[in-house]
């Protein structure tokens, strides 16, 4: 047998015939909806059968939707050690997961805003815990995330958000500029899911991997030249697609997140040195403003959680519209 709880969105007149149906009494309200009702309406379902059984009392409501808990889960980030890695991070210890970060930077000092995080982690009732490595790195990637499965018998998801930009003249580019923007931005986050999905295939669980594209991976950026970034953009969201299409079997889905612009440190210093972009961008999309990292931590957790269930090989796109004109 199975149960499935949810939670009812419904009128008051039909509010009050289920509430009757489970032994309750309840306060008309004049006909209007009545949504996040103090009363809490359950559906238990017997496995093979259409009949419903409902029950409830006026304090079991859940504060979030069961199906975007990661309680249990066991979740990598690459690129979590700062910006929007790590405030992605932070969202998934908030819906239950332990997170392992990967990043290149030196391991976080004690006043670092990782090891503010990592300190609420455990507040939360979970982890996050620091692993120095390059994504390019490979055999130093697969024995630590392998490492991270061994330890806790399985590992659920991943976020590839490691990435870097240059902003330079296509007739100017070097090759090793190129290889290198390719060697982290593709190559780098394929070898990262490949590494995570081996474990998950070796255990014979399910998972969701997360790849950071960008918008710039579906459009030109108008007056900003980033040729290689955005062909290794461009490249990782098909690269999900593809992935999707492999792992489905497996029961591995792989989407992409593309953000629009973003406020950080280094749009800032962008801005100073291009004032007209601080008054451009913003105009470029439908919104007539920027993003901030704190509006991609709900993606996050859609995509990783349950959620998601049957949504693979998606691009989903957070760009205030930019796309869309």
């Amino acid at each position: 047998m199975s149960s499935i709880t949810r939670r009812c969105v419904t009128t008051a007149p039909r509010l009050a015939q289920l509430a009757i149906a489970a032994g309750k009494s309840v306060r008309p309200s004049r006909g209007y909806p009545v949504v996040g009702s103090s009363i809490a309406i359950g559906i238990r379902r017997v496995a093979g059968s259409s009949k419903a059984f409902y029950s409830g009392s006026a304090t079991d409501r859940p504060t979030l939707l069961p199906e975007f808990s990661l309680k249990d889960k066991v979740i990598i980030v690459s690129g979590g050690g700062r910006g929007l890695g790590l405030v992605q991070s932070e969202a998934l210890l908030e819906a239950g997961a332990t997170v392992h970060a990967i990043d290149l930077l030196p391991v976080p000092a004690g006043d670092s805003e990782f090891a503010k995080v990592a300190k609420r982690a455990g507040k939360l009732g979970t982890s996050l815990t620091y692993h120095k490595l390059d994504v390019r790195d490979v055999e130093t990637l697969n024995e630590t995330v392998e490492e991270i499965a061994g330890k806790h018998g399985h590992v659920d998801g991943l976020i590839a958000a490691a990435g870097i930009q240059q902003e330079t003249p296509a007739l100017e580019y070097s090759r090793e500029d190129v290889d290198k923007m390719m060697g982290v931005n593709v190559t780098g986050v394929f070898m990262t899911a490949q590494a995570v999905a081996r474990q998950m295939v070796k255990r014979k669980q399910k998972g969701s991997l997360v790849l950071i594209g960008s918008m710039s991976g579906t459009v030109a950026n108008r007056g900003l030249i980033c040729p290689a970034y955005n062909a290794s953009k461009a490249g990782v969201i098909q690269l999900a697609r593809n992935l999707a299409a492999e792992w489905g079997e497996h029961g591995i889905r792989v989407n992409t997140i593309s953000p629009g612009y973003i406020v950080t440190a280094m749009t800032a210093g962008l801005f100073e040195a291009f004032p007209e972009r601080k008054r451009d961008w913003p105009n470029a999309n439908m919104l007539g403003r920027l993003s901030y990292p704190s509006e991609y931590r709900g993606a996050a957790v859609f995509l990783l959680s349950d959620a998601s269930s049957f949504m693979t090989g998606a691009d989903l796109r957070i760009d205030g519209g930019h796309c869309a004109w």
